[in-house]
């Protein structure tokens, strides 16, 4: 459920922060006439990032016992490369996020009510479909349909009242250190999904190596102990993993967690302080 609830709050506060921007903007500038399809486009995103999820888990139950481990495996492993592109855009993005949705929103407002609704669709559309892709393929992890999705709920629940927070002046975010601490831990829970999709893939037939496993601890850390869950749900740890996994798992998470967090060089000017946000109305 903590995986899946960081997955909602994160994903769910940039989602918040964009809708939030927008809004302020518009009422800031006196165009509060223009609310309307910043909220259609809105809304379609949401509408559009549920029925993804919902063909997901309905249509991919048709499918054989194969077809469903080689989707389920494709899927995790496409998750992983989104969740990992999104978190180092929002790490070296999150500074500016503010001056460059007003930036599009000048070119949408120019253009007319279509050009509003398309912007504010995508700038919430691509969070959600990542949301639903996620979530979707750490539910298929932890063979766990309600916890994971409670998780989820409840971290989006709390991200859509911090958004309100933003906009209503009452919270302050350093937005550079809660993307990077949150983008660290969604590094390591991206690392299990993709250790699941190999392991799908594995059972597909598509990878060979199914039967030769790297160790065995089930007797230490058995899979239906509340450690072993806690692990599972949080890291998508598996007891008896194969050797691929293992190798693949230590490819992904050491470089990644090292480029994340590496610093960037000294440019030899004194550094800006980290932005924080905070939305008002005039």
């Amino acid at each position: 459920m903590f995986a899946n609830y960081l997955i909602g709050l994160r994903e769910g506060l940039e989602a918040s922060l964009v809708v939030c921007i927008l809004i302020a903007y518009l009422v800031k500038t006196g165009r509060k006439d223009r609310l309307g399809p910043v909220w259609i486009g809105v809304g379609s995103a949401v509408a559009v990032s549920m029925a993804f999820g919902a063909v997901l888990q309905f249509g991919s139950n048709q499918l054989s016992f194969e077809a469903q481990e080689a989707l389920g495996g494709s899927l995790s492993i496409l998750a992983v490369g989104l969740v990992t592109w999104m978190v180092f855009w929002m790490k070296r993005t999150a500074r500016h996020l503010k001056s460059e949705l007003h930036g599009k929103l000048d070119a949408a407002l120019a253009m007319g009510t279509v050009a509003l609704i398309v912007t504010s669709f995508l700038a919430v559309g691509r969070e959600g479909l990542e949301t639903a892709l996620f979530i979707w393929t750490a539910v298929q992890a932890t063979g766990d349909g309600w916890n994971p999705l409670v998780g989820a709920i409840l971290g989006l629940v709390t991200s859509a009242v911090l958004g309100w927070l933003f906009y209503r002046g009452a919270l302050k975010i350093n937005l550079a250190k809660f993307f990077t601490w949150t983008g660290g831990m969604l590094v390591m829970v991206a690392a299990g999904v993709l250790a699941y999709g190999v392991h799908d893939l594995q059972e597909a037939g598509w990878i060979p190596g199914l039967h030769e496993l790297a160790f065995d601890i089930s007797s230490t850390i058995p899979v239906d102990s509340w450690y072993g869950t806690l692990l599972k749900g949080v890291f998508n740890f598996q007891p008896n993993p194969t050797v691929v996994q293992v190798v693949i798992w230590l490819m992904y998470l050491a470089p990644t967690l090292y480029f994340f967090f590496r610093k960037p060089k000294a440019t030899g000017s004194a550094p800006k302080p980290a932005a924080s946000v905070e939305a008002k109305t005039a």
